[in-house]
């Protein structure tokens, strides 16, 4: 059973930077795609950034496009949320998730098969 586990999550003001973290376990992970999506209070969650298996095609939310970075070492297992110029609106709980099928990625919630527990990112004006 894979496990995803996220860290990097806290309390920022707004215009700084937060690097999220998941660690996956499993064998398989350098062949999926990886997603992060975000929840914030009283809304649905959301999509926010994907990248695939190695690493070569990322795909980002209008939201956080030139603000947000997405990135994977596969030899350790990780992909990694680089957020600069955070916003008020950013304040979510941020989520990894590995695609359910080797080789795809996506930007809906039933492509993604495991998901993270989650951390929490608050940025206050």
């Amino acid at each position: 059973q894979v496990q995803l586990v996220e860290s990097g999550g806290g309390l920022v003001q707004a215009g700084g930077s937060l690097r999220l973290s998941c660690a996956a376990s499993g064998r398989t992970f350098s062949t999926y795609g990886m997603g992060w999506f975000r929840q914030a209070p009283g809304k649905e969650r959301v999509f926010v950034a994907t990248i695939n298996w190695n690493g070569v095609g990322t795909y980002y939310a209008d939201s956080v496009k030139g603000r947000f970075t997405i990135s994977r070492d596969n030899a350790k297992n990780t992909v990694d949320l680089q957020m600069n110029s955070l916003k008020p609106e950013d304040t979510a709980v941020y989520y990894c998730a590995k695609s359910l099928r080797a080789f795809s990625t996506g930007i809906f919630e039933h492509e993604y098969g495991n998901w993270g527990q989650g951390t929490q990112v608050t940025v206050s004006s």
